[in-house]
């Protein structure tokens, strides 16, 4: 059995970082390097950053930025944000990211997750998708940070970006995204059901029992929070022994005794 993952998430906007409730990010919570030094002596098992203002500007990842703060990151480093070419993704893994993480662009042209897939492996391609519970009960994914309807089934898209090559499943609740009241648990176990490749929880962690949860019942491969580490005491290397407690394997737990 594989040993799940605990992977805090960076919303990096403009110059520095910012949360919010339900994808209104406006608050500021400091900024990128100071944060990845932070989470390198946490031993996090990976980092997400996610450039939210990217593709709403139009404008590509900036690498330059990548090329500094990767410099200093000491765990694998998937970034998101403005990809909209295989161009793209060379840069960011050149520039030190470990994996991509692909969202709005793959409802316009999702042959870019085969191509991505194909040029670089599956292992590098992480689709992210952002998902809201309808009136009818149904989760459906949004796009341009979940402004945008897509009219995509979550399950349905889930299994189609796997068949065309993506690595992992970043799954986030829109409505829960900040509340800190726990994931959407329906949503999680929907995807994973409907997939064979790791899915990663997101969106709604306020505490150790919510990723536990995550990875029973939603049956996830990984848990990614942010408020839970920007607004809390709480820290990953806290959540391993919490886990492990219950009998999840995690890494480097027992390093929290020390």
């Amino acid at each position: 059995m594989l040993k799940v993952r605990i992977i805090p998430t960076l919303l990096w906007k403009g110059p520095g970082l910012v949360k919010g409730v339900g994808f209104d990010s406006w608050r500021r919570v400091g900024t990128i390097l100071p944060a990845v030094k932070v989470y390198n002596m946490r031993e996090v098992d990976e980092l997400v950053v996610m450039d939210i203002t990217a593709t709403a500007e139009n404008r590509e990842p900036d690498l330059a930025a990548v090329a500094e703060f990767s410099h200093e990151c000491f765990v694998p480093l998937t970034i998101g944000g403005g990809i909209r070419r295989i161009e793209d993704i060379k840069g960011l893994l050149r520039s030190g990211a470990d994996k991509v993480s692909l969202n709005s662009v793959t409802y316009v042209n999702p042959d870019l997750i085969s191509q991505a897939a194909d040029f670089f492996g599956s292992q590098c391609v992480v689709v992210s998708i952002d998902a809201r519970k309808e009136s009818d009960g149904t989760h459906r994914c949004y796009a341009a940070c979940g402004s945008l309807p897509t009219g995509r089934e979550v399950s349905e898209w889930a299994a189609e970006v796997e068949q065309r090559g993506a690595g992992e499943l970043l799954v986030t609740s829109i409505e829960r995204y900040g509340t800190m009241e726990g994931y959407d648990l329906n949503l999680i176990s929907k995807v994973s059901d409907a997939v064979s490749i790791p899915v990663i929880a997101s969106g709604g962690a306020g505490d150790y029992h919510h990723f536990y949860e995550a990875l029973t019942i939603g049956k996830a491969q990984a848990v990614a929070a942010a408020s839970l580490y920007h607004f809390t005491e709480r820290t990953p290397l806290e959540a391993k022994m919490y886990l492990k407690s219950k009998g999840i394997m995690v890494r480097n737990a027992n390093r929290a005794c020390s």
